[in-house]
């Protein structure tokens, strides 16, 4: 939708000025276009031949509609009557009643008509998608499930009782869906609404059709829509498998998921403390999500809504849930009489729409809103607490590596840091000014702040590791992040491999470097670690000669984070803090279970597990909170026990 739909639109365009990889956009897109079907394939290999086997055996079956008994037909049947034909609505296409716009993934069912005459028809029946996508059958043989298309074909006859009915088959449309905004417009939240309109009528970039497809019925639909052969996918099996993931949530299927990884509430930093701020003034704290609870986070911000002391709440919200206690507490906040200010990003890619009405329910309460700077998306985490404590005014601060979400948030894997410090107080102020008002980005003492300074500041560090290298000193570089795309990052990594730093990547996705090749980047190690939850921290370490420097942001290494987005690194500093963050990274590349190696050839391989123990780092991250969270509980009870038990007093006696 995104993608492969920006390459359609260059190539739409003319361009065919080369990209990094000196490819043009047509060349590109007829790699996308084998590499796309290849993992279509793939996908609906393991299906057929692994899922549903797996499913089958867990008592879990699948049926077509002749393999039904009588009294599973007759449930269909009723259910069809009584709930799916309510909803649905036939639309035939003839010369008064043109091809319908049909929504951006929806799933449907082309139907081919003849009348009396043997005059042929065409029509279209939308599967709806506010019904269930399958319906569990009455059955004496375990679990069995019917697929609601399969419901719709049945019946299709009571749709279309004049005609007669010659062949059907199930097609899904996905759309071009990146938005084309405007942002010189003196109205960008309208210009975004109108844009997010054009997008339910985006041009097809895809169409999906089942094996078996009628050869009518697919000249009908390429007719009607614009489509090369690349860019239609014949599928073996169901269209959009999504549906699969709501049997995680089916009662009786507990077994088949993964054991759920809970949070600790409180987490170690925070045990025994009911002052948030009394805890961070102590000092720094740091909370790895979803092993330590995000609630920490929402109290944070709910405490300082309450909290008389606190003046002023400052704030970026790039995605939010759709039922955001962090929103909820802000709007407490501004009704309190704080001064709230909250930049909320509405050009955050298909969280528009909720961005937009949560921007309106923030300025409804009175706080002043800010929709982000023009040209730039900002994408950096950072909660500024203004608050008068009895020694003076003190800014406290939240920076993290993920957004302010608490759904998100029990299975992202993230990090977040509260801290007090007067230098990274400066700072944030520094950053919102430059956020809200018509401030020149500042010289910050601590921040590491993009478009202006960011990657300056990873290309020096990178060539002051190469340079000591080759002066002989210990020198090395670890990273953490999403993606790794950036061209000048990535020569300067080889460069530094080629002085003899020894570079250490966990990269979850795209990483469009090539490790371990001989006399170029042979001291550069990349592994992927995929697992249960969604590794999305950043952190970046440096050797700095025997003394590692700690970073941790919203950054990727990607042109867009260092050049086109408002983005956020800042270092550590405390040393409690640095050696957990150290342990992450060492654990990370112990991992035995989730982890893959990327290959000199870009492939990538299981790691070797030969004489090592099995290790799941995310596992080992949830048993290292529990563990924390029972030493911070013993420590407590240690430090309360023999404290002298004061009598209620009442009249001046003991009661």
């Amino acid at each position: 939708m995104v993608r492969v739909a920006g390459v359609l639109d260059q190539i739409h365009h003319g361009t065919k000025t080369p990209d990094a990889s000196g490819l043009t956009p047509r060349e590109v897109k007829k790699c996308l276009d084998d590499k796309i079907h290849e993992f279509a394939k793939k996908q609906y290999s393991c299906y057929n031949r692994s899922l549903i086997p797996s499913l089958r055996a867990n008592g879990i079956i699948f049926k077509e509609i002749n393999q039904l008994g009588g009294d599973q037909r007759e449930f269909v049947n009723e259910y069809f009557d009584k709930v799916v034909f309510p909803v649905l609505t036939p639309m035939a296409v003839d010369t008064s009643r043109p091809f319908p716009l049909l929504a951006n993934k929806s799933l449907n069912i082309a139907v081919r008509l003849t009348d009396t005459a043997g005059e042929e028809f065409f029509a279209v029946v939308q599967v709806p998608s506010i019904l269930p996508r399958f319906i569990e059958l009455p059955s004496g043989e375990g679990r069995v499930f019917i697929l609601l298309e399969k419901i719709i074909e049945a019946n299709l006859g009571q749709l279309f009782e004049l005609y007669n009915i010659k062949q059907y088959d199930a097609f899904r449309i996905t759309r071009d869906s990146d938005l084309d905004i405007d942002e010189d417009t003196e109205d960008l939240m309208a210009e975004i609404k109108k844009s997010i309109r054009k997008r339910k009528r985006g041009v097809p970039v895809r169409i999906e059709f089942c094996k078996k497809c009628n050869k009518e019925i697919r000249k009908f639909l390429l007719e009607s829509y614009d489509v090369t052969d690349d860019e239609i996918y014949v599928q073996n099996g169901p269209l959009d498998l999504t549906f699969l993931s709501k049997f995680a949530h089916i009662k009786g299927c507990e077994h088949l998921c993964f054991e759920p990884i809970a949070p600790v509430n409180p987490p170690a930093e925070f045990y025994g403390y009911d002052d948030i701020f009394q805890a961070i003034r102590e000092k720094d704290r740091l909370v790895h999500h979803p092993y330590e609870s995000f609630d920490m986070v929402v109290q944070f911000v709910k405490q300082a809504a309450s909290d008389p002391k606190v003046l002023a709440i400052k704030q970026t919200l790039y995605r939010v849930s759709g039922n955001s206690p962090i929103v909820a507490a802000l709007i407490k906040a501004a009704e309190n009489g704080k001064q709230v200010t909250v930049l909320v990003e509405l050009k955050a890619r298909f969280d528009e729409e909720n961005n937009i009405q949560w921007a309106n329910k923030l300025e409804k309460a009175g706080c002043h809103v800010i929709y982000g700077l023009t040209g730039l998306k900002t994408h950096c985490k950072i909660c500024l607490i203004v608050r008068r404590d009895e020694d003076g005014i003190r800014r406290y601060l939240h920076m993290g590596t993920g957004n302010y979400n608490d759904s998100t948030a029990r299975f992202y894997t993230d990090i977040g840091l509260f801290t007090c410090r007067e230098e990274y107080g400066v700072d944030a102020s520094s950053l919102f000014n430059v956020l809200t008002g018509y401030s020149f980005p500042p010289e910050y003492n601590k921040f590491i702040v993009a478009p202006h300074g960011m990657r300056t500041f990873f290309e020096a560090m990178i060539v002051h590791e190469t340079e000591n290298a080759k002066l002989g000193l210990s020198a090395s570089i670890t990273a953490k992040v999403n993606s790794l795309v950036d061209p000048q990052i990535i020569s300067l990594l080889y460069d530094a491999s080629n002085a003899g730093v020894k570079v250490d990547l966990i990269v979850r996705g795209i990483c469009c470097l090539v490790p371990g090749v001989k006399g170029f980047s042979e001291n550069i190690r990349v592994i992927s670690v995929v697992g249960q939850l969604l590794e999305h921290s950043r952190i970046f370490r440096f050797e700095n000669s025997g003394a590692p420097l700690y970073y941790m942001g919203s950054a990727d290494w990607m042109p867009r984070n260092l050049d086109r987005r408002v983005e956020l690194v800042f270092p550590v500093e405390d040393e409690d803090i640095k050696k957990r963050v150290d342990e992450v990274l060492t654990v990370m590349f112990k991992d035995t279970v989730n982890a893959r190696r990327q290959l000199s050839d870009t492939s990538y391989k299981t790691v070797e597990k030969r004489g090592k123990k099995r290790l799941n780092c995310q596992k080992y991250f949830s048993k290292l909170a529990l563990k924390a969270q029972k030493s911070a509980m013993k420590i407590s009870y240690v430090n309360t026990v023999g404290t002298p038990v004061v009598p209620a007093q009442k009249n001046g006696e003991s009661t």
